[in-house]
């Protein structure tokens, strides 16, 4: 007998008409037709609108394809949270490459080390970190990428290294460039080092799903809304900060950058711009609420956090919420795009007590709205361990917003990935309504 034809299958295959690789890259150009006049970015009194923005994008990324980059090329990036790094994040991909966001804060031979594995072709650097670049390149084994100065007039210092400054550079580019979408949603969209704590990091890569879905992800899990007003509180070189560039562009949102985090400035941003949200880790935000000039009460404007990194202690979430911040707890890796699960805010909460409240929401929590899972598994059996807050288990996610893999690294991506789970060696339990805790 004959197996049996599945009629859904029988010419109902993906055509351009009913498919389309997801990108965050559809997310800036829906922004600059739909809201073309309502500001992308602000920055030292520079204001953007999302057609200025997406026009910048356009034209830096011809300059790339002029400058003969295209697909699996790396463009890195060692700049602070201004409005060209928020602008690389579209435009690098545009031009097919891939975007490496360098830590600020290494030292010459990291970088070197990152720049030679990741075979970077151009890099564009900030004046306050011409210096270590310089050093950094001096250290490569392999070819030099070319450099791009982004100059910064709220910075003093530094000098110049390149052989083009980002602006002249987007000036040379052409408006009518036509972005280069993914081949394939598997596409690299970006490639993130690890930490390195033990010999030399491991270059993540994901792809154009991933950050799609993770985008929209911080929306849902943040609540964002539309047209959030989100203040660059988390470096934009961290898991391309969280993915925030493509949220705040699918939402259609402000970016107030920030080039250092410094309290008094942070709260005249915030009530300068009416910033809805913001993210970070527990010491930025127990910085603020330590700050003098800190405002309390009625003079807090409301201000909806992400704070991610160590459980946050109760002493912060009590304080945020003193200084007008609601925060949500937030946990995920490098390997997941940045945040991967929330610590989802259940009704009853409200009736706790402020101890109470503060220790249920210090919890890593439930899977991102579009990520398929998280959990605690006992890595010998893979089974996942009892809801008793005590057996512990290593905790490990699956679904779309996991990343490619390790950049030439096999053996390091296959072990990962061991038994159809992302192995984050991370340990933890789960509790009785299944909230992971980190331990």
């Amino acid at each position: 007998m004959s197996a049996k034809q599945n009629s859904y299958e029988i010419g109902l295959d993906k055509n351009p008409a009913n498919y389309v690789a997801l990108s965050p890259l559809s997310f800036i150009a829906r922004s600059a037709a739909v809201y073309p006049n309502h500001p992308s970015a602000v920055y030292e009194g520079k204001r953007f609108t999302w057609a200025e923005t997406y026009d910048r994008c356009r034209r830096f990324a011809s300059y790339l394809a002029s400058k003969g980059i295209g697909e699996g090329d790396t463009v890195a990036a060692m700049l602070p949270n201004i409005p060209a790094m928020n602008e690389l994040h579209f435009a690098v991909p545009m031009a097919g490459a891939v975007l490496n966001t360098l830590n600020i804060r290494l030292d010459a031979s990291s970088i070197a080390f990152q720049l030679d594995h990741g075979e970077a072709k151009i890099i564009l650097v900030d004046p306050e970190f011409s210096g270590v670049i310089t050093e950094a390149m001096a250290q490569m084994k392999g070819p030099k990428p070319f450099v791009i100065d982004v100059d910064d007039a709220a910075f003093a210092g530094g000098k110049r290294i390149g052989e083009i400054e980002y602006e002249a550079a987007v000036a040379q580019g052409d408006s009518a460039f036509v972005p280069r979408p993914p081949k394939d949603e598997w596409d690299a969209i970006a490639l993130s080092y690890t930490s390195g704590t033990t010999g030399n990091p491991k270059g993540v890569v994901t792809h154009h799903r991933g950050a799609y879905l993770n985008a929209v992800s911080n929306i849902l899990a943040g609540q964002l809304g539309q047209h959030p007003v989100y203040l660059w509180t988390l470096p934009m070189f961290h898991c391309n900060g969280w993915c925030f560039p493509w949220t705040v562009a699918a939402a259609a949102g402000v970016n107030v950058c920030l080039r250092k985090v410094e309290p008094t400035r942070i709260f005249a941003l915030i009530k300068e711009h009416g910033v809805t949200h913001m993210c970070g880790a527990p010491i930025v935000y127990n910085t603020l609420i330590n700050a003098p000039d800190a405002p309390k009460g009625k003079a807090a404007k409301p201000v909806a956090g992400l704070i991610a990194g160590a459980a946050p202690p109760v002493a912060v979430l009590e304080g945020a919420e003193s200084i007008g911040i609601k925060l949500t707890h937030v946990y995920g890796l490098t390997e997941t795009y940045g945040p991967a699960s929330v610590c989802a805010e259940q009704p009853g909460w409200g009736a706790l007590s402020p101890d109470q409240r503060a220790q249920m929401k210090r919890r890593q929590g439930v899977a991102y709205p579009l990520e398929e899972g998280i959990t605690v598994l006992d890595p010998d059996t893979m089974r996942q361990v009892p809801r008793d807050g005590e057996t512990i288990g290593e905790v490990m996610f699956r679904g779309n917003i996991v990343m490619k893999g390790y950049l030439k690294n096999e053996k390091a991506t296959q072990e990962c990935f061991a038994g159809g789970w992302f192995h984050t060696g991370d340990l933890g339990v789960l509790d009785e309504h299944g909230y992971v805790i980190i331990k």
